[in-house]
């Protein structure tokens, strides 16, 4: 059995509804699902844009190195064995890694790629996601304070308008 939470797909309240999957199979880089009781396309419609959810205790289990995306919510993450933040939740289409969206103590954000060129290891039982960060990834993917954005906004004089001014 599986809980879909909908409302993602137009509706104002989310209401969730075990479904049974029936049958599935490969179709192009998709999965398809033919759950019990859904037998129309109009009625297969209405799950469009429904997050499907597995209870922890029916999910496979995973090969050695992989991670469930829901496991790494709530982690801690450390890069070089100092703790950066939490991991508030993962995104996903902006890149070929996945970004971990981590908060620190102070409710700054980070968006940092969940790449195993970066990643020493995970280990759920212990909540801890260690990475090996390049130098200054973390202030590159830092949003900009709003002293940033102030000085973002002023005009700026540059080399160009300097070269432009006659000279005395």
């Amino acid at each position: 059995m599986f809980a879909l939470p909908s409302g993602s797909s137009g509706s104002s309240g989310e209401s969730r509804r075990e479904v049974e999957v029936e049958e599935l199979w490969p179709h192009k880089e998709w999965l398809v699902l033919k759950f019990v009781g859904v037998d129309s396309i109009s009625q297969a419609e209405e799950l469009v844009g429904c997050e499907l959810q597995v209870p922890g205790g029916e999910r496979a289990r995973l090969e050695v190195g992989w991670t469930y995306v829901s496991d790494l919510v709530g982690c801690t993450v450390l890069d070089h064995g100092r703790e950066i933040g939490l991991i508030q939740d993962v995104q996903f289409g902006a890149g070929e890694a996945p970004l971990l969206v981590v908060v620190d103590g102070g409710g700054k954000k980070f968006d940092v790629p969940f790449a195993e060129a970066y990643l020493e290891g995970v280990d759920v039982a212990l909540r801890q996601v260690r990475m090996k960060l390049p130098e200054g990834m973390l202030e590159i993917s830092a949003p900009l304070t709003i002293e940033e954005k102030q000085e973002q906004a002023r005009p700026q004089t540059g080399k160009r308008e300097r070269e432009k001014r006659p000279k005395k």
